[in-house]
């Protein structure tokens, strides 16, 4: 058994390739960005932070294979039922998984009250077994 990164995306918003890479790359940085600033330490000139990751998760992700997949939601309602599974899973909002959401300042047009859309979700390194079970209803984004 191996970890995966799982990505899922909106399709029902024909992002631009660029538009998609750009969100896809915020759900990559999203986990670890979060990590880092969770456990932020200013010393004068200098940031410093320190990570805790689980043995198994840094052995077959981070010093391993960097697998990611990334699977296509066919509309919003679609997307949510990706949180509600990793919900199911005892998996949490914010530690384990994340939306993303876009600030339509490009190319998409703002579908929350705060001028944003939701354009995917980001899971933390998960096992195989895991990712499996909440990526089965998605199709690869293509």
């Amino acid at each position: 058994m191996g970890y995966r990164r799982l990505f899922i995306m909106r399709k029902d918003l024909h992002m631009s390739a660029g538009k998609l890479a750009a969100q896809v790359g915020h759900c990559a940085e999203a986990y670890w960005t979060k990590l880092i600033r969770d456990n932020l330490v200013q010393n004068d000139a200098i940031y410093s932070s320190t990570i805790t990751i689980p043995k198994d998760m840094c052995e077959q992700y981070l010093l391993g294979a960097f697998v990611k997949t990334v699977c296509e939601a066919r509309n919003k309602n679609h997307l949510l039922k990706a949180r509600a599974k990793a919900e199911e899973l005892g998996l949490v909002e914010g530690k384990d998984f994340g939306l993303i959401f876009d600030n339509c300042l490009t190319e998409l047009t703002p579908e929350e009250p705060d001028g944003t859309t939701l354009t995917g979700i980001w899971f933390r390194p998960l096992d195989d077994e895991t990712a499996y079970e909440i990526s089965k209803k998605y199709h690869l984004y293509v």
